[in-house]
């Protein structure tokens, strides 16, 4: 750990690099800022590389996000730049399990009209989240879709119906049938349709890699390619989808990777998009 940071303190004097934070919890987002004059213009993470960009609010800085999946194994990751590295230690969230009870035609179906659609509609939804739309529509801080108790928090472990092994991709709202739900920030629909797991569905495009969801919507108040604000009415919660019953999951991808979205929030909130 001494030879970690000390290693840190040397590539932010030399490099003008600051880590946000040093280590991050599988399922989790870190943030890296750089000084703009050193050109930084994408890091590269094991396999995969990352735009950087411009800091809002702040033209002397360019940042990135670090989307670390939720099926990352504890160990440190070697963050390249212009030919440089720092180091980002990732950790195990020790995320609780749950056991719970759905229709069993959503379990695990054996339709293959069914698995054609499903598999259409994840094809469909990563080629959206893969997509990295280089304007940022936010200029401030991000809210939650609504204001209600959270019944079921993102990285849960989820066995259905004591059979299927998954996990908690989101956040859910408790929200009787017809509950209003607000979009996050600011942003493009790109998707408001329903499918077979998530039910009703809206995506909203907030630019630089960054999409939020609202699943199980009993109603849709925008179509796809609408420009949306901040708090703007999107649409009404409901028990569309594999459910338990009404609620609304709300849930954000970073680099097409999922990612628990009221951290993120938190994150962009206190870093980018200050009041």
């Amino acid at each position: 750990m001494k030879v970690l940071l000390v290693s840190l303190l040397v590539f932010t004097h030399l490099f003008a690099l600051e880590i946000v934070q040093e280590s991050i919890t599988n399922g989790r987002t870190a943030l890296v800022f750089f000084n703009k004059k050193e050109g930084v213009k994408k890091i590269q993470v094991e396999k995969k590389s990352y735009k950087v960009f411009d800091t809002p609010h702040d033209t002397s800085k360019v940042y990135a996000l670090i989307p670390i999946s939720y099926y990352e194994k504890p160990h440190t990751l070697e963050v390249y730049f212009n030919k440089q590295f720092f180091y980002l230690d990732v950790k195990d969230g020790y995320y609780e399990k749950e056991t719970i009870a759905v229709q069993k035609s959503k379990v695990n179906p054996k339709s293959k009209a069914v698995k054609k659609r499903t598999s259409k509609e994840y094809a469909e939804a990563m080629k959206i989240y893969n997509t990295i739309t280089p304007k940022n529509y936010v200029t401030t801080p991000f809210i939650v879709p609504m204001q209600s108790k959270i019944t079921s928090d993102f990285g849960k472990a989820r066995v259905y119906n004591n059979t299927l092994n998954g996990y908690h991709s989101g956040t859910d709202f408790r929200a009787k049938i017809g509950t209003p739900v607000v979009a996050s920030n600011d942003g493009i629909v790109v998707l408001a349709k329903n499918r077979f797991y998530a039910g009703n569905s809206i995506i909203i495009d907030h630019g630089e890699g960054i999409y939020t969801c609202y699943y199980h919507l009993s109603a849709f108040k925008v179509k796809k390619g609408d420009y949306v604000k901040k708090s703007q009415l999107i649409g009404l919660s409901g028990d569309t989808g594999r459910i338990t019953g009404p609620h609304l999951h709300f849930s954000a991808r970073v680099g097409g990777v999922q990612v628990d979205p009221l951290q993120l929030i938190h994150l962009l909130n206190k870093n980018l998009y200050k009041e």
